[in-house]
């Protein structure tokens, strides 16, 4: 194989067109097109934690058990003094309070799942079981606690593995007068010393199972603690530490010993601070990622390190807000160039998917013209019945099927509906009310439109498409234009960003009924491109601040919960770029760079991204 260049000490490979042998993060010259290109490298998206309903009382100090859709939380301390029975069972959506604890105690550690689990030891209100440490446990059984075998070391602060009440592991804490390295196994009738931890200390954390555990962090003789041990069912060993020593940290209680995530604490300092930080253990290594959004100790964890909470705890004021973990998901995709529009626009609709999709009218000339794409190229069909500009509407499953809607036509808005069948496009009927740069998503026969811009102001009005009338229904929290949408049908939707005197990051969910307010986007905007579902959507490009206004080339992915940066747009352009496809693979074209353009660039989840390099 010919080389056109050394680069770096590597032969750049010459090849016609895309290399099918490249590699992740190769280079190579395209021979054909005269330009260089770039394999994309798998990167992986971050996790987030995104804010959910409080439990309905507020505690430190408590414990939980559990996974994400199941969780049960108990004990706990609202202080000065009072001592918690309660306890509260999390059903993927909701807290409800269920039957108490029979001995009201704090600084608890758990072990189980919802339908099986301990409450370990703790604190004890005086006059109850003597001394302050506790070696009472309680076992759940799904309905009811009631008292099982007791610990041979009393103990608070401590740390608790297993999924099971018949096979669980308690380890460190603080004993009746100094920190303890004791551990115990459970076999669901008594507890068994065992091995003892390397280091004493309590207010640490632990994950895994009766026979295959690890634990973390916590508070050792004067110090913090960031050591990291594994137990085999025998013996702990020491593994690399935590990046930020730390105590009452807590953990997905579900995790194993090589896939754990730990979360908040207290750190060092003048005094202890609470934190927010949180790291992933890869079995080798401890990882940082994104923060929780408030910073907490003595909080409660469960779930997985895909799937966390975190629930309640001291800010340092104590809370009973609950915070979800969504971990890393999918290869971040990237944004590889596509066929030119053979009309540059901006503006215009767009529909379908990435391999099927339309584009049609638009600006900044108003226009009817219609293109449809086949993955590769755009092909010009036939045009609207009127030509139209500046924010046009448009919903469609692919590049036969699609309606459009709304824009700037002569005199001004309006309110005309189209619907293209892949051959022509036939005027159907109105909107009730014109309007351009609005929110759209759906189908040909189920489409919505929300907010925009109206004969004389910002709008909040939402209307709903049956595949023959639209319906009025209830309005967004906040009027905007540039705002734009994502959803397959008019009954789920989400709508982001846009303009009222200053660029807009909210985000408001649909659910066929009401909007609800949901996370911010990280870059506040208007008239960008999106495309997706209310639970996986992408935006990207936009208007933002800056002179004429701005363009941005940065592109966010919606998990269902909150917004992650994932890789931008090869170049930033905004005022009505348009969007087709999903977050698995879609289309953005033409917008304003300036001026307007005819680019496309398609995004894919695929690690497998060719990209053009124009510099």
């Amino acid at each position: 194989m010919a080389t056109y260049k050394e680069t770096v000490g590597t032969a750049v490979v010459n090849y016609a067109g895309n290399y099918p042998g490249a590699v992740e993060g190769e280079l190579w010259y395209d021979s054909t097109n005269k330009d260089f290109k770039y394999q994309y490298p798998n990167v992986t998206a971050a996790g987030s934690w995104a804010t959910i309903q409080s439990l309905n009382t507020k505690r430190d100090t408590g414990a939980a058990f559990g996974v994400s859709t199941a969780t049960l939380f108990f004990g706990g301390e609202d202080p000065p003094s009072t001592y918690m029975t309660n306890t509260e069972l999390w059903n993927g959506s909701s807290w409800t309070e269920v039957n108490d604890l029979n001995s009201g105690r704090h600084q608890v550690s758990g072990a189980g799942v919802t339908t099986s689990g301990l409450c370990i030891a703790g604190t004890n209100p005086p006059p109850l079981r003597p001394p302050t440490s506790s070696n009472l446990v309680e076992y759940w059984n799904g309905t009811n606690w009631a008292e099982t075998g007791d610990l041979n070391t009393h103990r608070r602060d401590a740390a608790a593995a297993g999924i099971s009440h018949t096979a669980s592991l308690s380890f460190g804490g603080y004993g009746q007068t100094a920190r303890i390295a004791n551990t115990e196994s459970f076999n669901g009738t008594n507890w068994t010393e065992v091995n003892d931890l390397n280091t004493q200390r309590s207010n640490l954390a632990g994950v895994g199972i009766q026979t295959a555990a690890l634990a973390f962090g916590g508070y050792g003789p004067g110090t913090l603690e960031g050591e990291t041990e594994q137990w085999n069912g025998t013996n702990w060993t020491e593994l690399n530490d935590l990046n930020t020593a730390r105590f009452q940290i807590k953990s997905s209680k579900n995790g194993t010993y090589t896939d754990a995530l730990g979360f908040g604490g207290y750190t060092a300092g003048p005094a202890a601070f609470t934190t927010g930080k949180t790291e992933l253990w890869n079995g080798t290594n401890w990882t940082e990622q994104n923060d929780l959004n408030t910073s907490r100790s003595a909080s409660g964890g469960s779930g997985t390190t895909s799937a966390a909470l975190a629930i309640s705890g001291a800010t340092p004021t104590i809370t009973n807000a609950t915070e979800e973990w969504t971990g890393a998901g999918a290869p971040v995709g990237g944004w590889s160039t596509g066929g030119n529009l053979n009309t540059a626009r901006n503006g215009g609709g767009g529909a379908g998917t990435q391999a099927s999709a339309l584009v049609f009218a638009g600006g900044p000339v108003k226009t009817g013209a219609t293109e449809s794409y086949d993955g590769t190229t755009w092909t010009e069909v036939n045009d609207m019945n009127t030509a139209r500009a500046g924010g046009v509407g448009g919903a469609g499953a692919s590049n036969t099927s699609a309606v459009a809607f709304g824009g700037e036509a002569a005199p001004g808005n309006t309110t005309d509906t189209e619907t293209w069948n892949g051959s022509n496009w036939t005027e159907v009927n109105n909107m009730n009310t014109d309007k351009r740069n609005a929110a759209n998503a759906g189908i040909i026969t189920s489409a919505l439109v929300a907010g925009g811009q109206g004969p004389s102001t910002n709008m909040d009005q939402t209307e709903l498409w049956n595949g023959t009338n639209w319906t009025e229904v209830n309005d967004l929290n906040t009027a905007r234009r540039g705002i734009d949408g994502a959803g397959s049908t008019n009954t789920a939707a989400i709508a982001m960003g846009g303009y009222t005197t200053t660029y807009l990051g909210n985000a408001e969910l649909w659910n066929g009924t009401n909007w609800t307010e949901v996370n911010d986007l990280n870059t506040a905007r208007s008239s960008a491109g999106s495309f997706g579902s209310s639970t996986s959507a992408l935006l990207f490009g936009g208007d933002v601040p800056g002179g004429g206004p701005g363009t941005t080339a940065i592109t966010e992915e919606w998990n269902g919960a909150s917004w992650t940066e994932v890789n931008d747009l090869s170049t930033g352009r905004g005022n009505g770029i348009m969007g087709a496809g999903t977050t698995t693979a879609g289309l953005a074209a033409g917008g304003e760079t300036p001026p307007v353009s005819a680019a496309t660039e398609e995004w894919s989840s695929s690690s497998d991204v060719v990209k053009t390099l124009t510099d």
